[in-house]
């Protein structure tokens, strides 16, 4: 990790975004809105962020802070990511080219294409899209932006953690969904131990779990429900060091947990929330996590990008 992914290049990142990204909201609720004891219970609303998700914050690090090439941009994605850079490389004029695999959700393609990038469907998991992007890069001579394991990438999702230190800076805990870990990362390094930090994660896609066991980045499974968000095989080299100091533990949840969370959000606070967004949720709801009497406790609600036709199903 050294001196790289840190507080201060948060900070310094934070400060070259800051006018092409949204500051999103934090909703202050209670235990007892879902039927849990009474604690207090902060959610923060990154699905309201430009292009739908956290994603477009790590999208803008990479092409702010580092040199595009005449051939663009190009992005492996589950879907959200690939989203974000689809947008941010609208706005800053640069040419983009994303593969996903056919997992990847119709509404994340929609947007995609919708943001004028070249789409390419390949393969069945993120694995694959990313194989078949590398390959493009070393055809085509475009930069490449990592969905994750990328220095640019975590200081960009790292912004999230310094922001919501700002708008509740008495939270005791915070659970984050993991994917690839470029999220939970980047949050973990800004907090640095002063928050609990909790990675959620689908029993079908144990990636930062299987990892943790093994005291390195490990081959997992990618199923499930969240698998166009929260299944990429493997977490990120760059992440793990830190997850390793400021992670205090993963747990994990079923499909049927995301679901309830996915509605519970819906029809108890009118949130929107993809299934890889309601993960970190479904953690209380499905007593996965249990917070202590008087604890502060924060949730991430990472992206929205899904639609009325499959929300709250498979």
């Amino acid at each position: 990790m050294g001196d790289r992914i840190n507080r201060d290049s948060i900070a310094a990142a934070a400060g070259v975004i800051a006018s092409y990204v949204r500051v999103t909201p934090v909703l202050e609720l209670n235990g007892e809105d879902f039927g849990l004891p009474r604690f207090s219970l902060t959610l923060k609303l990154e699905q309201l962020q430009h292009a739908g998700s956290f994603k477009t914050r790590g999208a803008f690090a990479n092409l702010l802070m580092r040199k595009i090439p005449e051939a663009g941009v190009v992005a492996a994605s589950g879907g959200n990511h690939g989203v974000a850079v689809a947008y941010v490389a609208r706005r800053v004029g640069a040419r983009a080219k994303i593969f996903v695999p056919t997992v990847s959700s119709p509404a994340k393609i929609q947007r995609i294409r919708g943001y004028g990038a070249d789409l390419v469907v390949v393969g069945e998991r993120y694995a694959d899209a990313l194989a078949a992007s590398e390959a493009w890069v070393l055809q085509s001579g475009a930069l490449s932006v990592h969905a994750f394991d990328q220095v640019e990438t975590l200081l960009g999702q790292g912004t999230i953690g310094m922001e919501l230190a700002a708008q509740a800076p008495d939270l005791d805990t915070l659970l984050v969904p993991v994917g690839g870990g470029g999220l939970i990362g980047g949050i973990a390094a800004w907090y640095s131990g002063t928050a609990k930090i909790i990675g959620v994660e689908p029993e079908a896609a144990p990636t930062l779990t299987e990892a943790l066991k093994a005291g390195r980045p490990v081959a997992a499974a990618t199923g499930g429900i969240a698998a166009d968000s929260l299944a990429p095989r493997r977490v990120g080299d760059l992440m793990f060091p830190i997850a390793q100091a400021y992670v205090d533990h993963t747990v994990l949840v079923s499909d049927d947990d995301i679901r309830h969370a996915q509605m519970a959000l819906w029809e108890t606070a009118r949130v929107v929330a993809e299934p890889g967004a309601a993960a970190a949720l479904s953690a209380l709801l499905a007593r996965r996590y249990v917070p202590a009497s008087g604890e502060s406790v924060g949730v991430l609600v990472s992206g929205g990008n899904t639609t009325a036709v499959n929300f709250g199903s498979a």
